[in-house]
């Protein structure tokens, strides 16, 4: 039991860790402390129901059907490129935050909204967890699929709990404006890259 939950935290944190648009958003949050817990239980939340699908078998359904995968991918891409260009502007228009007490707080709607968008427009998402770690333990034998699950989801509340409540330890290099601006540059980057590569899922 203890071997399959390892394999379930280590497949998962492996794949995980790697910055995307979700982690880089909470990456934000965390340097804002805004809404940092919530931001954090809510992408354990939805790790936690689609990789479950995955264990239990839905991959192999999303994985024989390209037109969702095709649907995926296109707001992905749109959305990906909007967010790109807001994070550009930030950077370019000086409007982008300081760490200190006078930071305007971020409407509650627009943070939840960008997590869901974040988690479900992106195709990669559901490549990590349903098909990836839930492939995996989709073939572990039904009665050990909880611990793998279990792993998996403790791998997921380590990283996002590390993330948004570590960043605060960078706090102090985010005083400087000239930071945020490569931050800001840098997410933008980010988004156009994930979005290119959401490109070669596209079935015609």
């Amino acid at each position: 039991m203890l071997d399959i939950y390892l394999k379930g935290f280590i497949v998962t944190f492996s794949l995980i860790v790697a910055i995307g648009a979700q982690n880089a958003y909470v990456l934000k949050l965390g340097l804002l402390k805004q809404y940092v817990l919530m931001a954090v239980l809510m992408c354990i939340t939805f790790d936690f129901i689609l990789i479950s699908a995955g264990v239990f078998g839905l991959g192999y359904f999303i994985q024989g059907n390209q037109l969702l995968i095709n649907s995926i991918a296109i707001f992905g891409i749109v959305f990906l490129i909007f967010y790109a260009a807001l994070s550009f502007k930030s950077a370019f228009k000086n409007e982008s935050l300081q760490v200190d007490g006078n930071v305007k707080t971020n409407p509650l709607k627009q943070v939840l909204s960008l997590i869901l968008v974040f988690t479900f427009l992106n195709p990669h998402t559901y490549l990590d967890t349903i098909l990836l770690i839930g492939g995996i333990g989709a073939n572990i034998e039904n009665e050990f699929k909880i611990y793998f699950l279990l792993g998996a989801v403790s791998a997921s509340s380590v990283w996002f709990f590390s993330l948004g409540f570590g960043a605060r330890f960078l706090i102090p290099l985010f005083k400087k404006q000239i930071t945020w601006k490569i931050l800001d540059i840098s997410i933008g980057i980010l988004m156009l890259f994930i979005a290119y590569s959401l490109i070669d899922l596209i079935v015609y």
